[in-house]
């Protein structure tokens, strides 16, 4: 593989939140493919398997300091810099904007943004200093469009996209690029994830509101007509070695039909337009 990653400079992939889907995944592959993968969760015995595949496994948790702090240095020590990083951790966070509580909002950034920007910040040195590395930061399609009952998932990752943005700009004199991998629907637990915390059956202004964004984040991850244009983990892991293998990666890699189809309808669509579409498949509180 020509990535450009050479010589005395660190090849070691350090993924965040691999206990499930797309973490998981991606460090198989990359491990199987003869990277040197350090594995991380906040519970390292569930991510105990990836040895299996030649990963190492680290304790990390993106909203704590000293995790971070521990788990970079820890790679530094073994490898002298970490070559790769792919900030995968993250969740959603669905509800009324209203409704949902400032701690699961806060909690929401901590996790999708704050925890990822601080881990841009810690690996930067090394790779300035080797004068080479890649970081590829976990977006969504839902960084580039909005879904009713989602503002909060969205926000973060509009974020996202925005300080890749920047740091792809500020880093490149340095030798180090910046990626974004953009997935559309993906075939794992997320949408249980993602509705989890909604009531299908509370009381107040959003309560069928909610039930109804439950019902349709299902259909469209289990067997609407989206669910057709989804992808597995296995997808989004495939392109993840892509952007960093190849000596000149894209800014963005957007990962399935869906991703594209619906990217592609929000450009063209106006807001007013895009409003309508989403009143096919979701209730409209107050109406």
């Amino acid at each position: 593989m020509d990535d450009g990653l050479t010589g005395s400079v660190s090849r070691a992939v350090l993924i965040t939140g691999c206990s499930s889907g797309i973490g998981w995944a991606t460090a198989e592959r990359l491990a199987r493919r003869g990277w040197a993968v350090y594995a991380t969760a906040r519970n390292v015995e569930a991510i105990t398997p990836l040895e299996e595949s030649g990963c190492r496994l680290l304790a990390l948790d993106v909203t704590d300091e000293d995790s971070m702090r521990d788990a970079v240095e820890e790679v530094e020590k073994i490898e002298g810099a970490v070559g790769v990083l792919i900030n995968n951790a993250g969740y959603s966070q669905s509800g009324a904007v209203e409704e949902v509580p400032m701690e699961k909002v806060r909690r929401q950034f901590e996790t999708n943004v704050f925890g990822l920007v601080r881990m841009c910040q810690l690996v930067l040195p090394g790779m300035r200093g080797q004068g080479r590395g890649r970081i590829v930061n976990l977006s969504s399609m839902g960084g580039r469009l909005t879904f009713p009952g989602g503002g909060f998932y969205h926000a973060s990752k509009h974020a996202v996209e925005a300080i890749s943005d920047a740091l792809r700009f500020e880093v490149r004199g340095f030798g180090v690029d910046v990626v974004i991998v953009e997935p559309g629907l993906i075939r794992t637990s997320f949408a249980q994830t993602a509705v989890g915390s909604m009531s299908e059956e509370g009381e107040g202004p959003y309560a069928g509101f909610e039930a109804g964004v439950a019902r349709t984040t299902r259909e469209h991850y289990e067997r609407g007509p989206l669910a057709a244009l989804g992808g597995g983990s296995e997808a989004v892991a495939a392109a993840i070695e892509r952007a960093i293998s190849t000596p000149r990666p894209r800014a963005r890699y957007t990962v399935t039909p869906s991703a594209k189809l619906l990217i592609s309808a929000r450009r063209l669509l106006p807001d007013r337009a895009w409003d309508g579409l989403a009143g096919l498949f979701y209730p409209r509180p107050g109406a």
